[in-house]
């Protein structure tokens, strides 16, 4: 009797825990830092470069949200994440190195794989 009672705690256990990594991996849970805090996005008033940052280590939308936050955090400099692909579409209105966007992106706990 004993036995199926450890049993059932442990199956109950895992479904808790596979529920909240479903949840996490649609982006629902608090991941990161993240929850429901949504913030204005920024925009430039011209654009004149654009370049495609591949990102490792996005897992949600709440990632997605840091790095495009990151980003507009810095001057000249918007980005959207396309979490599917991860990659981020970066906006520049004057010129921007790839080091500064790496290290914004980096410092914001993710790896830069490529930017073309």
């Amino acid at each position: 009797m004993s036995n199926f009672i450890i049993i059932a705690v442990l199956a109950v256990a895992i479904a808790a825990g596979i529920k909240e990594t479903i949840k996490h991996f649609k982006g629902g849970g608090g991941c990161c830092g993240g929850g429901s805090t949504v913030k204005s996005r920024k925009k430039l008033d011209k654009v004149v470069k654009t370049r495609t940052v591949t990102i490792e280590g996005m897992t949600c939308e709440n990632c997605a949200n840091r790095v495009e936050w990151a980003l507009a955090d810095t001057e000249g400099l918007v980005g959207k994440v396309n979490l599917k692909k991860n990659t981020a579409t970066v906006s520049m209105d004057r010129e921007v190195s790839d080091e500064t966007i790496t290290a914004v992106i980096e410092k914001a706990g993710y790896k830069v794989v490529e930017i073309r």
